[in-house]
């Protein structure tokens, strides 16, 4: 007699409770996410405050001396205050990105120079201590923006939002290619995955170029970036679903959402941000890549030798984690299964993807 339920037959209790249990396990994945996403995101951006804001004052002689140590003393440690001899070198340490902002005092025509493309917020903050010093000295501040923004991009906010796109595409992927590719050699979905890279960076180089022009020149420079950013997600990812199965959706929305967003720059930088935050800009993909193209836009390219270098490692981790989920598959494969009883019911192709989709890497 056949073990199989008839059509339309109504479930045991011993079944229902089976599929309840399943559901509850697999509901812990987007709770989980919850709770992270909600810690990290109200944790990095819920009350931006200064500390450490590396700002100057332009003059040498002792009254301008003064003047920095005076606003120095108020803000406390909220602001890193210097002196500068004169315009043109404090010009020079805010393009070189060493300075937020510098200002130059006068009783009738003070100016802030500052450069809203190293980080729009960051100079804001530095206008609203600056305003209240001129305000003292009885004559309104003029503003100097010493960047100049793309067109599509008047904030520079834009490259943050890039870096979202590229990395949902990529982390997304992972999905695609741990499900559909489960039956193949992780070197195959290896090179399925920098394949998958490839395409990624090219969709997000132009929709930042010539579709929304957060990018208006080094396109070339920008692409070769989101490549080395997007191929670190999907090795790592590729490679992590061999160790943590149906557990690989949360362990990549901390990774690349949930700190990779949350310590990027692109909202705020460091020095507006609480110590966790700021420390993990320091290394974390997601600051490589906005920092690395913002300063080769921006900048021409002050530093972003040392972003592209923290791409280039974290690809070389996604390497190493993939050359060691390949000797662990080897050491792991199972023997050939026994030829199932021709009436016996097996899974379709679609429903085992599906299964390993739920188990893996989601959006």
């Amino acid at each position: 007699m056949s073990t199989h339920r008839l059509a339309g037959e109504r479930p045991t209790v011993t079944s229902t409770r089976h599929t309840v249990r399943h559901v509850v396990i697999l509901l812990l994945t987007p709770l989980l996410m919850c709770l992270g996403m909600g810690m990290a995101y109200l944790g990095a951006f819920h009350a931006p405050h200064a500390h450490g804001l590396k700002v100057a004052v332009i003059g040498s002689s002792p009254r301008y001396q003064v003047l920095a140590q005076t606003i120095k003393d108020r803000a406390g440690d909220a602001l890193d205050v210097t002196t500068v001899p004169n315009r043109a070198a404090a010009q020079r340490q805010i393009m070189d990105r060493d300075l937020v902002s510098a200002y130059v005092p006068s009783a009738k025509h003070p100016e802030l120079l500052v450069a809203k493309a190293n980080s729009d917020t960051s100079a804001a903050a530095a206008e609203a201590v600056f305003t209240t010093v001129a305000g003292k000295q009885g004559a309104p501040m003029r503003v100097t923006d010493l960047s100049q923004l793309s067109s599509g991009d008047p904030t520079g906010q834009g490259l943050f939002f890039l870096l979202v796109a590229l990395s949902i595409g990529s982390y997304a992927s992972v999905a695609a290619i741990s499900a559909g590719g489960a039956t193949l050699r992780v070197g195959i979905r290896a090179v399925i995955g920098l394949g998958t890279a490839l395409v990624v960076s090219v969709i997000g180089t132009v929709l930042a170029g010539p579709v929304f022009h957060i990018a208006d020149h080094h396109l070339l420079g920008l692409w070769g970036m989101a490549l080395l950013y997007s191929a670190g997600i999907l090795t790592i990812g590729i490679a992590l679903h061999t160790f943590l199965k149906r557990w690989t959706t949360l362990a990549l929305m901390v990774l690349f959402v949930m700190l990779n967003f949350t310590s990027s720059g692109g909202i705020f930088q460091p020095a507006l941000q609480n110590g966790f935050f700021g420390a993990l800009h320091a290394f974390w993909n997601g600051a490589g890549f906005v920092e690395g193209v913002r300063s080769l836009l921006y900048f021409d390219s002050a530093d972003s030798g040392g972003c592209v270098l923290t791409l280039v490692l974290w690809l070389v981790a996604g390497l190493l984690l993939l050359a060691a989920a390949a000797v662990t598959e080897r050491r792991t494969a199972p023997a050939p299964a026994p030829t199932p009883p021709a009436n016996e019911r097996q899974p379709t192709e679609d429903e085992a993807t599906e299964e390993e989709m739920g188990e893996a890497v989601a959006v």
